[in-house]
């Protein structure tokens, strides 16, 4: 039996068209906007609690993802492991997060120029002068902010651990 529910992870996913739609609506609301961005190649806890806090930032929460031929040019080209529809509809299943867009270049100023959102969220190991998209939110009144970084919890570590695994013998 197919679900019609309007919150399965896929109807989440969204064009930038429907994006900015959805945005504009949320806006004459009177919601706010949160806007971040990765590659969320192999979803990790990291990931979820950053996602959760940028969540609770404002009202609604947009995820953009790297389409795969963009993560390839910015990670190697042995990234990313799973292809973008995957990595599109995991996100979009966490329940902090409301739509999710993907972009094939390798910054997401095109989607935050367009959707223009009220807070800019990055991860911790993101220097403030390297958030792309900044001023623009800036200038337009809204705020960037740095999330919390959860240590050790990074996609390239455990490729590295997984890589690194010594095969257990059968007992």
């Amino acid at each position: 039996m197919k679900s019609t529910a309007p919150d399965r992870a896929r109807d989440k996913i969204l064009t930038l068209r429907a994006a900015t739609v959805r945005a504009d609506e949320a806006r004459a609301r009177g919601e706010r906007l949160v806007f971040t961005n990765g590659c969320f190649d192999l979803l990790h806890v990291g990931h979820v609690r950053s996602l959760e806090q940028a969540r609770s930032l404002g009202d609604r929460l947009l995820v953009a993802i790297n389409l795969d031929a963009s993560v390839r040019r910015l990670k190697g080209p042995d990234r990313p492991i799973q292809a973008a529809r995957v990595r599109m509809e995991v996100v979009a299943a966490l329940a902090c997060v409301d739509w999710v867009v993907g972009f094939a270049s390798d910054t997401p100023i095109r989607l935050i120029r367009t959707l223009r959102p009220d807070v800019l969220a990055k991860g911790g190991d993101w220097a403030e002068n390297a958030i792309v998209g900044a001023a623009e939110v800036v200038r337009g009144g809204g705020r960037v902010v740095r999330l919390r970084e959860v240590r050790g919890e990074h996609t390239t570590r455990t490729l590295e651990r997984i890589r690194n695994a010594t095969p257990r013998h059968k007992r």
